[in-house]
């Protein structure tokens, strides 16, 4: 590397070092047409700050996901004089956070007082592998929470008596059935809604601008419509719950007056096969109520069909 009177140049060497690149990565991004070649000068090539400030742009839109292809499309456009600004800008807002809380840091030891009191760093691996938790470097007793709530709902969960082994496995499976409710609703959003911005060819500034206050206008519209439906839910499901629980049981005030009554193992095996174990007793019960009640309407029907009849005797 040398400061000339035209700007800092660099060897290749000296650029892989700057960028975090390696040589022949450097080289194959110019073989790609993602950056220009060097300049020539005598027997030497040599670049520019200008090479440098590429391969910084390319590392940041990789750890952004885009691929190669998509790169090299945004750079061209760029160099073309349409700006990079909007599409950073839309990206920035997508990769922004997509939820109000705050991460949180807890020691070890606090971490093992609101789980139990005991050290199981069984339970702290899962954590770890599941990103309720995440390592400090370099700081061994410490871990960074992303999800504080998360982390109390597991503590409360604990406290109740639900063992860690089972939280995890709850958690496990409730992340996979949420990644489908995300993946469905940017499906949904991006046919609907962002279609028009993501053609073959990199939006213009003014494209990108727009479709990021779309993002942070339909940003919260997904964590809603889930708290909506989830609260319908478990309204619907968790009365239903009861309800069948609450049947499968008699209070002292229900058995005043109540007998066993012998019912047939072929009964009560093809009753199970139609309604399950657990509401055989409540079936067979609501069984017998209707055709209490059939009867009852079948004589008060017929009462009322012999008086009609003496009301039109002369």
């Amino acid at each position: 590397m040398s400061d000339e009177p035209g700007g800092v140049v660099y060897r290749i060497e000296d650029l892989a070092h700057h960028s975090g690149a390696t040589v022949r990565t450097i080289r194959a991004y110019q073989d790609r047409g993602l950056l220009p070649r060097p300049e020539r000068r005598g027997r030497a090539n040599v670049y520019a700050d200008a090479h440098l400030a590429r391969l910084r742009q390319i590392a940041d839109l990789l750890d952004r996901g885009y691929t190669l292809t998509s790169i090299k499309e945004l750079l061209e456009a760029w160099d073309a004089g349409r700006g990079l600004g909007g599409i950073l800008g839309l990206v920035a807002e997508v990769d922004g956070p997509w939820t109000d809380e705050e991460p949180a840091r807890i020691s070890r030891a606090e971490l093992e007082e609101r789980f139990g009191g005991l050290p199981d760093d069984t339970a702290v691996a899962e954590a770890v592998e599941l990103g309720v938790l995440e390592p400090v470097p370099g700081d061994e007793d410490s871990f960074l929470v992303p999800s504080p709530q998360e982390l109390s709902t597991a503590a409360e969960l604990y406290a109740a008596g639900v063992p860690l082994s089972a939280i995890t496995l709850h958690l496990r499976e409730l992340r996979g059935q949420v990644e489908h409710i995300a993946c469905r609703f940017l499906e949904f959003t991006t046919e609907h809604v962002f279609a028009r911005y993501l053609g073959e060819h990199p939006p213009s500034d003014a494209e990108a601008a727009e479709a990021a206050s779309l993002v942070r206008r339909l940003r919260p519209l997904a964590r809603q419509t889930v708290d909506a439906e989830l609260a319908r839910a478990m309204r619907l499901f968790a009365t239903r719950h009861l309800d069948r629980h609450l049947a499968t049981r008699q209070f002292p005030a229900e058995r005043e007056g109540a007998r066993p009554v012998e019912v047939s193992a072929g009964t009560i095996r093809a009753v199970e096969r139609l309604v399950g174990a657990e509401q055989a007793a409540a079936f067979i019960t609501a069984a017998a109520e209707r055709e209490l009640q059939a009867r009852t309407l079948d004589r008060l029907t017929a009462n009322t069909h012999d008086h009609s009849v003496v009301d039109e005797m002369p």
